[in-house]
């Protein structure tokens, strides 16, 4: 019997000794391996904290404690502690375990995440309540080098230096966010990692000069400018000291024994603690350390050669790639701007291909929208790439430095519509709703890849604020055979017909044509309008539409809410429209995880589900 099976819940490793520990490091890891290679998952960032997670739940006494984990992607070994082992072949799968941790999964996980840099905030709100409730435990955020480029974190260093509350940060250093970290954060933490001699410096003057009897203790506090100044010659300055901040590291992530004597220590310190823990992402699986950016978030593979199952389709975000390198190299004005995302977002071509003209501002979306709307405001063309959940963090950035000064960001906005296994956080059904209201921009969404390549030439070249919209992945299979020239606002009719008009954006459009011929081999003949501006609408098309259409249905890839169909409805509002529309998109709930196919079923927006609809109300 493995170490492993014994495990259940964190109190099934508190007396294991240090060989049973390093036993049950080597056995997850291969749990990892084994059981990720089948379901998919976030590998190479679950590989690198495995004795971090284990000593975590050694020192401290989990529900009790409160681990944050930040992002929330490196939890899988936290999840395997905590009796969720048994339903790892259910990950990311409907109705399954979540990637993520999620407070109704398990009372171990205290606060639900999936965006970056939220954990210290998080936790020093949780430490400022136990502090007033008078109650006592320990409370511990574990936040990444990539997280920790992300302005709210500092946000938050800076509140909790101030706060002296109670309070311990893990820094996972392993120099990886997705792809790897740039900017001054990443060149400081690598002058700590590779000068640690003030730890033992700090360390021997303190035990050395409080040894001193009678003057021992007022020596040490004369000292500290002495202190001080070691403290600035072997490190150039301690920024988490400097903030409030005991500072115990760089120590080695993968050794469990050091690791546990650490945190015990910081355990028992006053005070805000940080500890600088240095991990590689990716251990103890030679081809996700070789290659962390490509199994940090992965597919089923083939452990032996570390192939992916999944055959190599191009998908939106290739011809997004495509088109932004060939329209480089007749304008030199386009710049590209990603926020830690290179590569998921098809920009790794670009980077390579103009590497002056590519900005990858790591995980801090608010800096790189304002970034473009200084870039644009001095004759240039930036091209932002961001995937449609994490674009909503920039959102006041949007409205106050790109659209009210009217400037020529293009927002490529990847990734939108339910994206399926990755759940609640990062479904993007939610952009419409919130750009819409926005003056001064354009919003708009390709039926089909082929759409998507005329929309990218022609947003290339829009001088003022627009997105585009496009989904993860590929197209369903529907051909089109019919593309006219894009023209600012104007909608295309697919299909004439009577009585019933379909109105679909984006992806939709092909559901919408699939369910148009499903419907005329019952003798109902329904026309088909690709709404491919969602903002300016077609007013003209809207108007003929009014004028010959008792029933219409709009269809997107978006909360109802706020979404293209309300944009329909007012406007019929005003006119005084007396038909009948009906708005199909996802209701006022959070979209959980699950493939794409079973959450277009689950909420009828598959062709079985719109078609369905459209006779029920006809």
């Amino acid at each position: 019997m493995s170490i492993l099976d014994g495990i259940n819940s964190p109190k099934d490793i508190k007396g294991l000794n240090n060989l049973q520990l390093s036993q049950l490091c080597d056995e997850i890891r291969e749990f990892l391996i084994q059981s990720i290679s089948k379901t998919g998952g976030h590998l190479a960032s679950n590989l690198g904290v495995v004795e971090l997670t284990i000593a975590l739940h050694r020192v401290f006494n989990m529900p009790q404690d409160k681990i944050i984990w930040d992002v929330g992607h490196q939890a899988y070994v936290h999840k395997i502690l905590t009796g969720r082992k048994e339903q790892f072949p259910t990950l990311k799968k409907y109705q399954g375990m979540s990637g993520f941790p999620k407070p109704n999964e398990s009372e171990y996980d205290i606060f639900a995440a999936g965006h970056s840099s939220t954990s210290i905030s998080a936790a020093l709100g949780i430490a400022r309540a136990r502090d007033l409730k008078n109650e006592k435990c320990s409370v511990i955020a574990v936040i990444g080098d990539g997280a920790l480029t992300g302005g709210m974190a500092f946000e938050a260093l800076n509140d909790a230096g101030m706060s002296k509350s109670n309070i311990i940060v893990v820094l996972n250093d392993n120099e990886m966010s997705i792809s790897p970290n740039v900017g001054g954060l990443s060149t400081y933490l690598s002058k700590i990692r590779t000068e640690p001699a003030y730890i033992t410096i700090r360390d021997d003057i303190e035990n050395i000069v409080k040894r001193i009897p009678s003057i021992g203790n007022n020596l040490y506090k004369s000292a500290k400018n002495l202190k001080e100044s070691i403290k600035t010659l072997v490190l150039h300055g301690m920024l988490f000291e400097q903030l409030g901040f005991t500072y115990l590291g760089p120590i080695d992530g993968h050794n469990i024994e050091n690791i546990i004597e650490v945190l015990q220590r910081a355990r028992n310190i006053k005070g805000p603690v940080l500890i600088h823990a240095v991990t590689k992402k990716g251990k103890g699986y030679s081809f996700a350390e070789k290659d962390p950016d490509i199994f940090h978030g992965v597919g089923a593979f083939d452990i032996e050669t570390g192939e992916k199952k999944s055959s190599s389709i191009i998908d939106y975000s290739k011809v997004f790639g495509e088109e932004i390198v060939n329209e480089a190299f007749t304008n030199d004005k386009i710049v590209a701007i990603t926020a830690a995302m290179p590569t998921g977002t098809g920009l790794e071509k670009f980077s390579k291909q103009f590497p002056n003209r590519f900005f990858d501002v790591g995980i801090a979306e608010q800096h790189g929208v304002t970034l473009a709307a200084g870039l644009a405001i001095s004759g240039l063309k930036p091209v932002v790439a961001i995937y449609s959940t994490f674009l909503q963090r920039a959102y006041d950035q949007i409205v106050h430095d790109v659209c009210m000064q009217n400037l020529p960001v293009m927002f490529a906005i990847d990734r939108a519509g339910i994206v399926g296994e990755d759940g609640e956080t990062h479904q993007g059904v939610l952009d419409i709703s919130y750009l819409r209201g926005i003056p001064n921009i354009t919003i708009l969404a390709p039926k089909d890849m082929n759409e998507f390549r005329m929309m990218l030439k022609w947003c290339f070249k829009f001088n003022a604020p627009v997105a585009i919209r496009y989904p993860r992945g590929k197209d369903s299979g529907i051909k089109f055979y019919k593309y006219e020239d894009i023209s600012n606002g104007k909608w295309e009719f697919l299909k004439e017909g009577s009585r019933v008009a379909i109105l679909g954006t984006g992806k939709m459009v092909q559901t919408a044509f699939a369910v148009s011929e499903r419907l005329y081999a019952n003798n109902i003949n329904a026309a088909v309008v690709n709404c491919r501006f969602i903002k300016p609408m077609d007013r003209i098309a809207l108007n003929s539409i009014f004028k010959n259409y008792d029933i219409i249905f709009t269809l997107e890839d978006n909360y109802v809410s706020g979404g293209f169909g309300s944009g329909v409805l007012e406007y019929a509002s005003k006119v005084n429209y007396n038909g009948k529309i009906e708005l199909l998109g996802y209701p006022d709930e959070f979209i959980p995880h699950g493939s794409t196919g079973i959450l277009y079923k689950k909420y009828a927006l598959d062709v079985d589900g719109v078609y369905d609809t459209i006779l029920k109300n006809i």
